[in-house]
């Protein structure tokens, strides 16, 4: 199918796409010995020392004005209050040293199930940015907002996504109209294209201001990702008409999110909930363990420029495992000064345990894989390259096949079910997130054909030269 440009109605108006705003910035906002930034690196949960790979790390006020919009099922947006202001934070992680900087800046909109923000895909990314010499930025959404204002009311008493119409409730099909909100998270789109823009200008003060940047790449695991792309992707443009991201790294491809407060998330079956087909590159990875929940997003790989599209599904990987926690989640004592308290401990971070007990798993082997993705996305936006095809894993009855050792079967594979290093099961018993939580049984080691299968894959771009070095280590 080929790419065919937003629409939005305005009134009466019938508008083809939209030229994306350069918002206001202020920044970086200092720390000081009792004011630091949520999330900064030197306070997550396993703290990380930036200095050591030679990053820093700014956090800046981000301002400007969005619509709040309606978005129909033939994928039409209709802009249902025009130009109300905003203000989130971005924080910032660079190279120090400008010649150090690859051009490429990972844009993350971290998420806020617990309602601080989680820097999950940073988590999951670290070390391929950090040596391919990449940006991070981190976008906060609106359901972060109130847990910045309690850690440090001061320094984030700027931030709002006000409802600008605070008097009108949301309309509901029993006739009864419930209570608007005074928050207003569809004000988040023209946001997040702006901060793309902000990045990309050449205003004084920007951040990233001493660098040369040349492409941004939109990742989350949350569904705002989805919701932009479909929706917003082809309808906002930078002022030179080229997009304001070049490429995205979906995770576990989310059903789209709700476009504002008064509206509902595509349900099942909404022709909304698929993965369009866009002008950049658009690269997926899927665990084992959420493959038969992402099924109804599943799409054709793709070379056409209409479309470029790949997907992964990584056989022996669980939702998550301890990556995503250690160096994307603030410490205790910042999620108890944000929400009020902080859930489990350094090594559990979850309310209660599983039945049995496990712990977090360390596997890296969903963090090689996105550390391939996202290398495979930089080669295909910068050099045209395409990034190697995987079958997917084989399904029977909405479940994934199993081998003899209960690893998939099909899928992106890796030492670890092919050698196999042991039994990944992708989901452990008990409440809560155990269901998303894996565990490793009957571990081995083989080291021969370990290296011989880490270097073919390794030469297909399954792997990166750092990771394949690291499994081989492993082995030994």
């Amino acid at each position: 199918m080929r790419h065919v440009l937003a629409l939005v109605l305005f009134g009466s108006t019938l508008l083809a796409q939209h030229t994306i705003s350069v918002p206001n910035v202020n920044g970086p906002i200092p720390v000081t010995a009792t004011s630091h930034p949520l999330l900064a690196a030197d306070h997550n949960l396993q703290p990380l020392d930036l200095s050591k790979f030679g990053y820093v790390e700014e956090e800046y006020i981000v301002s400007g004005a969005a619509n709040v919009y309606d978005w129909a099922e033939n994928n039409s947006l209709t802009v249902k209050t025009p130009n109300a202001p905003y203000a989130t934070r971005i924080l910032v992680r660079r190279p120090a040293n400008a010649s150090k900087f690859s051009g490429t800046v990972v844009v993350e909109l971290m998420g806020n199930p617990r309602r601080f923000d989680w820097s999950l895909m940073f988590g999951y990314l670290h070390d391929q940015i950090f040596e391919h010499g990449d940006a991070w930025i981190g976008i906060t959404m609106p359901g972060g907002v109130q847990a910045l204002k309690m850690f440090d009311a001061k320094r984030y008493a700027a931030l709002s996504f006000a409802n600008p119409t605070p008097g009108a409730a949301c309309p509901s099909a029993d006739g009864k109209a419930p209570a608007p909100s005074d928050m207003e998270e569809g004000l988040r789109w023209d946001m997040i294209g702006q901060v793309a823009a902000l990045i990309k200008s050449s205003i004084p003060g920007r951040p990233l201001a001493s660098l040369r940047v040349q492409y941004l790449f939109l990742t989350t695991q949350f569904g705002d990702i989805t919701t932009y792309l479909d929706a917003f992707h082809s309808y906002s443009r930078l002022a030179n008409g080229k997009p304001a991201y070049d490429g995205y790294l979906l995770r576990n491809p989310p059903a789209p999110s709700k476009v504002n407060q008064c509206a509902t998330a595509p349900a099942a079956g909404d022709p909304r909930r698929v993965i369009r087909n866009v002008d950049v590159p658009v690269i997926s990875v899927v665990a084992q363990g959420e493959v038969p929940a992402s099924l109804p997003m599943r799409k054709p790989d793709s070379d056409d420029t209409a479309g470029r599209y790949r997907l992964y599904e990584i056989a022996g990987s669980a939702h998550i495992d301890r990556n995503a926690y250690d160096y994307g989640f603030p410490s205790p004592a910042d999620q108890a000064a944000s929400v009020g308290a902080a859930q489990g401990t350094l090594d559990w971070p979850f309310t209660a345990p599983c039945e049995p007990p496990i712990k977090l798993s360390t596997e890296p082997l969903l963090s090689y894989s996105y550390h391939a993705a996202l290398a495979n996305l930089d080669q295909w936006v910068r050099k045209g390259t395409p990034p190697p095809k995987a079958p997917r894993l084989d399904i029977k009855d909405g479940m994934v096949v199993l081998d003899a050792a209960r690893n998939g079967v099909g899928g992106v594979r890796s030492p670890y079910v092919d050698i196999p290093l042991g039994t990944y099961l992708t989901s452990s018993p008990g409440p809560g997130t155990c269901g998303e939580l894996g565990r490793t049984i009957a571990v081995s080691r083989t080291s021969t054909s370990g290296a011989k299968s880490i270097d073919s894959l390794t030469k297909q771009h399954f792997f990166s030269e750092s990771d394949s070095k690291r499994m081989k280590a492993e082995l030994k």
